[in-house]
């Protein structure tokens, strides 16, 4: 899959209509901080799963002079063209097309092309606490599996409801008469979850084991281990096994959460527990250790999805090279052949002439 042509405006800092078209292999982005790079890139994972990966609401994307945005790509996938648009307008519910049909979803969007984002914050991704590795399961599962981010949706919406409800029950106790409808959705859309984190997860660790094996050196072996809710003897069961264990922890948990006012049980605690030689990587690994296991957590993030989409999704490496030495640089840019890469830097630097393509520059929201 590839993406041959991306529209731009009002979009971020891109307020007047931007078009670049790009090289199937690779294409360098450059420009000073603070100019568009990373943006750009923020437009094609939208387009790519109806997401942004640094704003919380789509109102946070459309630019301070704008009342709205519109980011159209072209996209080779699946041995067709497809052409994919967004529309988003302050106040008003943003609209989706794919190949001028309107798409009800970002699953229509993932149906097309997917993308892997690696940015600099990744690097901390085994340091950092449980809620960034069950973020990153989620953005790679969303756009893999469109069961898995409706039951995301369906569990967030739940378990917001029932925050709610739990907040306010001491001053309006009939608000918990309501709670065993959301605890029930909650549990149905939980094990979906589980069910594909575990999955996403077994996969993860055989690829991710071999990418940091090779970087360094034979010496170390990774191992990544699924963690969610204690009732859950085995993430792998059937589904309604799964159903059956969720619902007792949330009934084993239902005086606590009361009198807390807390929602404290679901698969909202799950973690990936990543291990170096057997220590766990979160508190004895050293920092060039980390980031090592999470440059192996990325691309076997990639290689999972060429296994089951057939073809490589789109990599966007935003400024992470310039975070790596040159061992982990060499590392990375040798594993990244089979499909269209974008990558960010502020200087050109060897990088056309070591992997070929396109660069493009980028000065305050204006492509040259």
């Amino acid at each position: 899959m590839r993406l041959d042509r991306l529209e731009l405006e009002g979009f971020r800092n891109y307020a007047v209509c931007q078009r670049a078209d790009f090289d199937p292999r690779c294409n360098v982005i450059c420009g000073e901080n603070a100019q568009g790079k990373t943006n750009l890139l923020e437009a094609v994972v939208y387009l790519s799963c109806g997401r942004s990966p640094r704003a919380r609401t789509d109102r946070e994307l459309i630019g301070f002079h704008s009342t709205g945005a519109r980011l159209e790509a072209g996209i080779f996938s699946r041995d067709r063209d497809f052409q994919i648009r967004a529309e988003l307008r302050q106040g008003q519910r943003r609209r989706l097309w794919v190949n001028q049909v309107p798409a009800k979803t970002g699953a229509a969007l993932s149906a097309v092309y997917s993308t892997v984002l690696f940015r600099p914050e990744d690097l901390f991704l085994i340091r950092e606490g449980a809620a960034a590795r069950r973020r990153f399961l989620d953005n790679a599962l969303c756009q893999l599996r469109p069961r898995y981010a409706a039951a995301l949706s369906g569990y967030t919406r739940a378990q917001e409801q029932k925050i709610r409800i739990l907040r306010d029950s001491e001053e309006r106790p009939g608000l918990l008469e309501t709670l065993p409808e959301f605890n029930e959705q909650m549990i149905r859309h939980g094990a979906v979850l589980i069910h594909y984190r575990y999955q996403f997860a077994r996969r993860l660790e055989e690829y991710a084991a071999l990418h940091h094996r090779e970087c360094s050196g034979g010496r170390e072996t990774l191992t990544a281990a699924y963690q969610t809710v204690s009732t859950v003897e085995d993430p792998g069961a059937d589904l309604s096994v799964l159903t059956d264990w969720l619902r007792r922890h949330m009934e084993e948990h239902q005086t606590a959460e009361r009198t807390s006012r807390l929602c404290l049980s679901g698969p909202h605690k799950d973690d990936l527990l990543v291990s170096i030689n057997g220590r766990e990587a979160k508190q004895y690994a050293s920092q060039g250790q980390t980031r090592t296991a999470a440059l192996a957590l990325k691309l076997a993030e990639r290689e999972i999805y060429k296994n089951v989409l057939g073809e490589y999704p789109i990599l966007l490496l935003d400024d992470v090279l310039s975070e790596l030495d040159p061992r982990r640089q060499e590392f990375v840019l040798n594993r990244i052949a089979g499909g269209q890469v974008f990558i960010t830097c502020c200087e050109e630097d060897r990088l056309p002439s070591l992997l070929g393509g396109k660069v493009l520059y980028v000065e305050d929201g204006v492509i040259g």
